[in-house]
């Protein structure tokens, strides 16, 4: 995994606001929130996010509310965003875009 630097980390952030997610200065994190029409597409998409989290071994803060989805992303390792939140916040919006689970 790879600290991201200032330029890079403006970069991903630009992309990742862009798709709907904010920053989290004070914990150097990102957050966004999904909207499913009910509980049921909510958790078959966690479903599939858990199953990429695991591939990656990178996991996300995140929780649920009937049809909608929190997730924090940072890495408590370095304690900042690295290139594996950005990756794995990318395959999330790609498998919430899909919508094919």
């Amino acid at each position: 995994m790879k600290q991201l630097s200032a330029l890079e980390k403006q970069r991903c952030l630009d992309q990742l606001r862009h798709n709907g997610w904010a920053y989290l200065e004070e914990r150097d994190a990102i957050t966004k929130t999904y909207r499913f029409p009910d509980f049921t597409h909510a958790m078959t998409w966690m479903n599939a996010v858990a199953k990429l989290a695991e591939q990656m071994n990178h996991h996300p803060e995140w929780s649920n509310v009937y049809n909608r989805v929190t997730v924090i992303l940072t890495t408590h390792s370095t304690r900042s965003l690295t290139t594996l939140d950005v990756q794995l916040a990318n395959g999330m919006d790609g498998l919430y875009q899909g919508g094919n689970l």
